[in-house]
């Protein structure tokens, strides 16, 4: 029963097409690009339009397959020859399928192999579809995938090759991508080629010899975490460099600076030592706005509130800001927030545990914005229902331009002295090391991290210079250097010289750093930490006590009087 044939086909009616009447059939005449002239009949589609019904341009294969199932295939050939020559090679492939020489898995491979890429690659992202997989990551999938069908000219299945990838990653070293971004495009294209193996797309997977390149060697981005004293800058001007920019001054550009004929003055940059003149002279100005006042307050609230649960909870951007009103349980015993597994990274629904200065906070947010809500004139929820499924904060998918401006305000450098940077993730970091700075169990940390690694809590979230190294010295033993000989000191320690004498050699104890707390709801500033004095420093050898009650519960992850405190 093999046989080719054109398929009959509608399209949309062409421009300027002549409908007329043969013999009672409606017809329309046209003529196509080259000029020549089309006849073919007219039916009404589903939706009341006309179509034009005529044949395909290419011809179709009719045949039955190795397992009995018959099956149409485009040819793609215009002439009725080469059609027939496809189809003899279908036939001849069925065959060999039913007498076993090639498996039909194998014979499905080849098909697949000669099919558009970009077809694979769609239901590839199906796929991450139905795998709940969050927009984020589909998106990053999705932007690496068609860079490298882009730039490798990938048309066919079969394009994809081990030589042609390598060749791509030697050039983009050559550019100075860094080996971290290299990685993250194998990893994709790798589990993209495992896909189409487990469909039986590709008989193996042509990349998995080609082996990560080590990221540490050439790292682009090393993140810092941020101290107390910082933190407290950043919340604070956070809360008020909204209404600040309205109270900004002017003042006269350089001549060499100025780029046109009106570019004569320019507004002065917010500070930390100027924010405070500038919030007088915002509310001044706005005195008769007073709706634009409070928008501005709440805009800056919003934001510092961001920050801090970001370095509160270990939460990523993506994740804080797929929570909702309803994700929150602030009535429970230990309150938490529920992170969805299709939100988290790891992929497990988890609940997050909220400190009570933070859910404090989250209370009147709530509250506030449940006021502003009511007094609109169409309200922003209308049931219990809607209000659970509200967004709990706007994060801006920028987050780190508004970060950048904070912290310049705030003057804090982006990038220290050791050529660490400063980013949205870094928040992420600083929560790690903080939970380490207060005396918290390493695998206490790692839980709080959702972290599937101890060593990556340790080595990669902990910054070194967060934590008080220098205090940790003060555990070691004393070591005086006049107590003679060691083993008349061991004797005499032991009281095997038969004189009762007390130890000499005794660890000094501390109390765990514990971080100021500092009141929000007014605008005081934060003390600025380099007029600061330096506290005496704690030992890091702490209480078994302390520790067993830290150790005994998540929640809170932190010390609950602490910088951050609103």
């Amino acid at each position: 029963m093999a046989t080719i044939y054109r398929k009959t086909i509608t399209r949309n009616l062409p421009d300027g097409a002549e409908l007329f009447k043969r013999k009672g059939e409606r017809l329309a005449r046209w003529r196509d690009r080259s000029g020549k002239r089309q006849t073919a009949p007219v039916i009404e589609g589903r939706d009341g339009s006309l179509r034009i019904r005529t044949e395909a341009g290419t011809y179709t294969a009719k045949f039955r397959d190795g397992a009995g199932v018959v099956r149409e295939v485009a040819t793609g050939c215009k002439t009725k020859d080469a059609a027939q020559a496809v189809l003899s090679e279908l036939v001849e492939r069925a065959e060999r399928v039913r007498s076993g020489i090639v498996s039909a898995s194998d014979d499905a491979v080849r098909d697949w192999l000669s099919t558009p890429i970009a077809e694979s690659i769609s239901d590839y992202l199906d796929s991450h579809r139905d795998r709940g997989s969050s927009g984020n990551t589909l998106e990053g999938v999705e932007i690496r995938l068609n860079r490298l069908v882009r730039d490798l000219r990938l048309v066919q299945l079969r394009d994809l090759t081990a030589a042609g990838f390598e060749k791509w990653l030697a050039a983009r070293r050559e550019e100075g991508m860094a080996p971290r971004t290299r990685n993250s495009y194998l990893e994709v294209a790798k589990a993209f080629g495992n896909w189409c193996v487990n469909g039986q797309r590709l008989a193996s997977n042509p990349l998995t010899r080609i082996g990560k390149v080590d990221q540490n060697s050439d790292r682009r981005i090393v993140r810092r975490s941020m101290t107390p004293a910082e933190l407290e800058r950043l919340l604070y001007v956070a809360r008020w460099r909204p209404l600040a920019e309205r109270g900004r001054l002017s003042e006269p550009t350089d001549p060499s600076e100025r780029t046109g004929a009106r570019d004569t003055w320019r507004l002065t940059p917010l500070e930390f030592d100027n924010i405070d003149d500038a919030l007088q002279r915002a509310r001044k100005k706005l005195a008769k706005k007073p709706e634009e006042i409070v928008r501005l307050e709440s805009l800056g609230r919003q934001r510092a509130l961001i920050y801090k649960t970001l370095v509160l909870t270990g939460l990523r951007r993506g994740e804080l800001a797929s929570l909702t009103v309803g994700s929150l349980e602030l009535d429970a015993p230990l309150p938490y927030a529920t992170l969805e597994a299709s939100a988290a990274k790891n992929r497990k629904r988890t609940e997050v545990p909220l400190r009570e200065d933070l859910v404090a906070d989250l209370r009147i947010w709530l509250r506030d914005r449940d006021a502003e809500s009511a007094a609109v004139s169409v309200p922003l929820r209308t049931s219990q229902a809607d209000a659970a499924s509200l967004p709990l904060f706007e994060v801006p998918r920028q987050l780190v331009k508004t970060l950048d401006r904070d912290l310049a305000a705030a003057g804090i450098a982006k990038i220290d002295d050791r050529g660490r940077s400063l980013d949205v993730h870094a928040l992420r970091h600083s929560f790690g090391s903080l939970l380490s700075a207060g005396g918290v169990a390493p695998r206490t940390a790692q839980a709080a991290m959702r972290h599937s690694s101890i060593d990556l809590t340790m080595n990669v979230y902990t910054d070194p210079r967060v934590l008080d190294v220098a205090g940790a010295l003060d555990s070691l033993p004393a070591l005086p250097l006049n107590l003679g000989r060691p083993d008349d000191h061991r004797q005499r320690a032991t009281g095997t010289d038969d004189r009762m004498v007390a130890p000499t050699v005794a660890p000094k104890s501390g109390q765990p750093s514990k971080l100021r707390a500092t009141a929000d709801n007014s605008p005081r500033r934060p003390p600025d930490p380099s007029t600061a004095k330096n506290p005496e420093k704690p030992s890091v050898s702490r209480g078994t006590v302390e520790h067993a009650r830290q150790d005994s519960n998540l929640q809170p992850l932190v010390p609950k009087t602490s910088a951050l405190s609103n």
